[in-house]
Formats: C-alpha cells, structure tokens, sequence
C-alpha cells in the first residue's frame, strides 16, 4: 500500500511540474513593478521591509521614505541606518500620526517633501527598489494629490524600478495603477486585548 501511495504521488508531482514548467515558460517580461501593500491587517510595512532585506542580499541599492511616522525609533531604521548605511538610503519625513501633531498644515507639509525626497529616489538611476512606508495614509488625507502620484509612478518611474507603497486605505486610483496589490486582513489583534505594541513586533 506504501508503494502506491509513494507511486501515485510521484506521477501526480510529475503533472504538476510539468504544467508548472509549460506555464513558466510563457513568463517572459520583466519590469519594475508598482505594488501596494493595504488593508486594517498587520504587516504592510513589515513585508515592504522584507523586500528590502531581500534587496541587499541581491546587492540592489535602496531607498526607503517614511511618512507619517515621524521620529519613532523604530527597529528598521535603527538597523538598516547602523548596519547597511551603504546600500539603504534612509529618510523620515513624517512628524509623527496626525493626531500627534494635530496641525494640518505642518503634516502636509512634512508628506510633500517626502513625496520629493521620493521623486528623487525613484528617479536616481542607482537605486533599484524604493518602499514608500504609509504613503497610503498621507495620500488619505489628501497631503498628496493622487493624481499627481499615479502619474508620476506611471509615466515617469524608470522601467526596471521597483516601488512598493504602504499604508490602510489605499485610494482605489493607486490600485488601479499598481501591478500588484496585497490586502492585510485583520482577523485578531492584541491591541483589542489591551496590550500594547510590542518591541520587535510591532516597531
């Protein structure tokens, strides 16, 4: 019975890698690609700072701008300005959540020169992967215009960047344009149990 079993699984992993092998073959395209990391789940900036780890390793320099948070020390920027200060550019443009500053025109202010830090990251030929952290949240609240974003990534992004922006409450505008889009989805949190954010895990 073993035997068959093994046998029958052997040939229907055969089918599969041949049907994987014939689809495979039909990707062909590469291109820097636009993705979007939204939705109320945790994770979007973690997974944006995973495709930077992900970069060093393959030794394609990065930038990497946060809006919003402001000077929260968090983990990421500790370490990748500490310990990779030649292969990530590093830069906060934030001055904290909008309900810490609780001044409108300071926030705009702040997302706008890092939404030209980004333009000039983006469009530096040396840099080869740039993670705008919680864009979504300044583009929300119309600190950016998103038309202005859309077209820019669309028609100015060079060919062969990637650029991976983060943040709840993507405008559908920014989905639209974006080759690939991952919603988070929240399912529990430990926030709702009355703990706080975590060192490690949450920052």
């Amino acid at each position: 019975m073993t035997d068959e079993i093994t046998t029958r699984h052997a040939e229907k992993m055969r089918k599969i890698k041949a049907a994987r092998d014939k689809m495979m073959g039909t990707k062909t395209q590469e291109k820097g690609l636009i993705m979007v990391h939204t939705g109320a789940g945790k994770g979007k900036s973690s997974s944006g700072f995973g495709m930077v780890m992900r970069c060093i390793s393959h030794g394609m320099p990065v930038a990497v701008v946060q809006f919003i948070k402001g000077n929260w020390e968090t983990g990421e920027k500790s370490f990748l300005r500490d310990r990779f200060p030649d292969e990530v550019r590093f830069f906060v443009s934030g001055e904290g959540f909008t309900w810490e500053t609780q001044d409108r025109e300071r926030d705009i202010a702040a997302a706008q020169n890092g939404w030209r830090i980004a333009q000039e990251q983006i469009l530096d030929p040396d840099i080869r992967f740039v993670l705008l952290d919680e864009i979504n949240i300044a583009l929300r609240y119309d600190y950016l215009d998103i038309d202005e974003v859309v077209d820019f990534l669309l028609t100015e992004k060079p060919a062969m960047t990637h650029v991976c922006l983060t943040g709840r409450n993507a405008r559908p505008e920014l989905i639209e344009a974006a080759d690939l889009v991952t919603e988070m989805t929240l399912l529990k949190h430990p926030f709702k149990a009355g703990i706080k954010a975590q060192q490690g895990v949450e920052f």
